[in-house]
């Protein structure tokens, strides 16, 4: 069977010494993307603009920072704690979706905070582009031909060339239709409900529709961290347990307090 064979340059351009990687474009373009889809909905709800600008360093700093510490402490814990410098070494790469979600949600406490404005409801609605963003990082782990999938003879499989020769599930491209999906469907629960209920269920669904899709598609991923365990699951699906439960918590508490007249509007 012949299969779609993936060995493209991770490097999109090279300026000298420097390298403009499509993964970062890709990265830095889900959070530019996102800022204009946060324009619009702070227009429609009579929210400042102007503070937009700095939410996106607020959302860029916490992702970057967090994603980079939950990957060297959850997924290569010995090798960076014998090079604590390599931590601020971004530019190699190793970034975990787990702590980059935490870092933003202390990002987004904090600007909450300074700028007087209910956190629940700016998590909700930083959580409609916060979809588009992992749909876009995703892309970006493909292009990279990182985070590959196990082994498959499926017709859709791809061989990683910069990986190795074997063909495997293409499972960046796996999440990120599901990540694109739970957009589209964040999208409409903003739009079709009530305000007052949308701002209490989306991050809820948002946390326990990523992690749940997180945990299974880890059974079709290679093995990410340097260390094995002796539980049954991996670094990812361990990781990914206590968001899940807090999102399905979100959803309940939502749901029971649907009533309660929103003071964000």
């Amino acid at each position: 069977m012949e299969y779609f064979v993936w060995n493209i340059d991770p490097v999109l351009l090279h300026i000298g010494s420097l390298q403009l990687r499509w993964y970062s474009l890709l990265f830095v373009g889900a959070f530019f993307i996102g800022l204009l889809i946060l324009q619009k909905i702070f227009q429609q709800e009579h929210k400042n603009p102007e503070i937009l600008d700095t939410l996106l360093v607020y959302v860029m700093i916490g992702t970057v920072v967090g994603a980079r510490l939950m990957h060297t402490l959850a997924y290569q814990p010995e090798y960076y704690l014998n090079n604590p410098l390599e931590i601020l070494y971004v530019w190699k790469g190793g970034l975990a979706s787990h702590g980059g979600l935490l870092g933003v949600l202390l990002a987004l406490y904090i600007f909450a905070k300074r700028y007087t404005l209910s956190f629940n409801w700016l998590v909700s609605r930083i959580a409609i582009p916060g979809a588009l963003a992992a749909t876009m990082i995703r892309i970006g782990n493909f292009f990279n031909s990182e985070i590959v999938g196990i082994q498959s003879n499926r017709p859709w499989a791809v061989i990683f060339e910069r990986f190795d020769t074997l063909p495997r599930h293409p499972v960046q491209l796996y999440e990120a239709s599901v990540y694109l999906l739970l957009f589209f469907v964040l999208l409409l629960i903003y739009k079709k409900v009530s305000h007052s209920l949308s701002t209490k269920i989306i991050p809820g669904i948002f946390l326990s529709y990523v992690f749940t899709t997180r945990f299974f598609l880890e059974y079709l991923k290679t093995h990410q961290a340097d260390y094995t365990t002796t539980l049954p699951f991996t670094t990812g699906q361990i990781l990914s347990i206590p968001f899940i439960l807090l999102g399905i918590g979100w959803i309940l508490w939502s749901l029971k307090n649907k009533k309660t007249v929103s003071n964000t509007k």
